[in-house]
């Protein structure tokens, strides 16, 4: 019989708590103060661990995900492109017609509020698209 693994037998919170603590360095940090911004902006947030280790953050859907990178913490928002970004947060993944990232470089650091603003942003277009979905299903 096969052993479950490690993600199989932990909640998410944990696992990516545990991320963070292995980076260890100025990307853990940042991928936690960043993990922080969602967790004020949003108390409801539902943390869960796909793609063989990502961090993702959902309400009514994906909101964003946290990967490190050697050079760069990205934050890639699932309907990016359908934001609006007045704060220019968006620096990466521009030319796509769903996605949009903020890569954090480091010692650079984001905006807190206009971080919180785009993940509220996220949040009321998954709940606008769920609830479109849900009347035409009913329809």
């Amino acid at each position: 019989m096969k052993k479950p693994e490690a993600s199989e037998t932990q909640p998410a919170s944990e696992l990516i708590t545990n991320k963070i603590a292995e980076l260890g360095d100025w990307r853990g940090a940042t991928l936690g103060r960043m993990r922080k911004l969602v967790q004020e902006a949003d108390p409801d947030v539902v943390e869960t661990w796909k793609w063989m280790g990502t961090p993702v953050w959902e309400h009514d859907g994906i909101i964003c995900t946290g990967e490190s990178y050697k050079k760069v913490v990205k934050l890639t928002f699932a309907k990016g492109a359908s934001l609006q970004d007045p704060a220019h947060l968006f620096n990466s993944s521009l030319d796509g017609n769903v996605r949009r990232a903020i890569d954090i470089h480091e010692g650079e650091e984001i905006d807190a509020s206009a971080f919180r603003a785009l993940i509220l942003e996220a949040i009321a277009l998954n709940v606008s698209a769920k609830s479109k979905s849900s009347k035409k299903t009913k329809a």
